[in-house]
């Protein structure tokens, strides 16, 4: 089986009642709601890594104000016609706060969209289950920085 680890970061960004979000096609077409962030590459510090993917996908620089936990999810992956993947994610959640730019789509890349999202609203909104997981560590800030359960509401 085929072996594949994933460390990603992504930023909670929140003013004024509202939540920074970027839409993907998800696995099947549909539309999901993502937090700004993505994959590090290599060499790259995730401190790094979740100001350029948000720059990348939403327009805005942001300062990283506080490292809000890690969630760590492990899956096996099987594809018709190809080799089953065990497939390991590590997920940094950032909180940040957006200190310029201008909010804009990516072009090009795994986001087509970008929006501010009123807090209230999101639990209606087609979205990734990380999206649940950073709000649920931003309201909390557990000091071990894990999530708590249930992980994934409603999956």
């Amino acid at each position: 089986m085929r072996r594949n680890l994933r460390v990603a970061a992504y930023a909670v960004c929140v003013r004024d009642g509202q939540l920074l979000l970027a839409r993907s096609p998800g696995p099947d077409g549909t539309d999901e709601w993502v937090l700004p962030g993505g994959g590090m590459e290599h060499g790259e510090d995730p401190y790094d890594t979740v100001r350029r993917e948000v720059t990348e996908e939403t327009g805005y620089r942001i300062e990283v104000t506080g490292l809000l936990g890690v969630e760590s999810r492990r899956h096996i992956r099987r594809r018709r016609l190809r080799r089953e993947t065990d497939h390991h994610a590590l997920r940094l959640v950032y909180e940040g706060k957006v200190v310029g730019g201008e909010l804009r789509h990516e072009v090009g890349g795994s986001t087509d969209f970008a929006a501010w999202q009123d807090l209230a609203a999101v639990p209606a909104l087609t979205r990734v289950p990380l999206v649940d997981v950073a709000l649920r560590l931003w309201r909390e800030r557990p000091a071990d920085g894990r999530p708590t359960a249930p992980r994934y509401p409603g999956r």
